[in-house]
């Protein structure tokens, strides 16, 4: 199992997401940060949802997704927004 499930909110499901797209550690997560990995999730699955992509800001910041700071939830609603199929 790689770093990427002991993270919050990713798990093995999202830790294999995430490398299938190339991403295969904690620390590449933290480089790329949660809208280019989303990025890289949503070309590979075109239905990934929202979720995806605030648990992957979460991990980054060490905190539960529901924990967000409101800012920071609106520019990813927005991020997301932007890009919705």
């Amino acid at each position: 199992m790689s770093d990427l499930a002991k993270l919050k909110n990713i798990g093995v499901a999202l830790a294999s997401r995430l490398n299938a797209v190339g991403i295969n550690s904690a620390e590449e997560l933290r480089e790329l940060g949660s809208k280019e990995a989303f990025i890289r999730l949503r070309v590979n699955e075109p239905d990934s949802c929202i979720n995806a992509l605030m648990a992957l800001e979460g991990a980054i910041q060490d905190v539960r997704w529901h924990h967000l700071d409101d800012e920071v939830k609106r520019d990813l609603k927005a991020f997301y927004n932007a890009r919705a199929l």
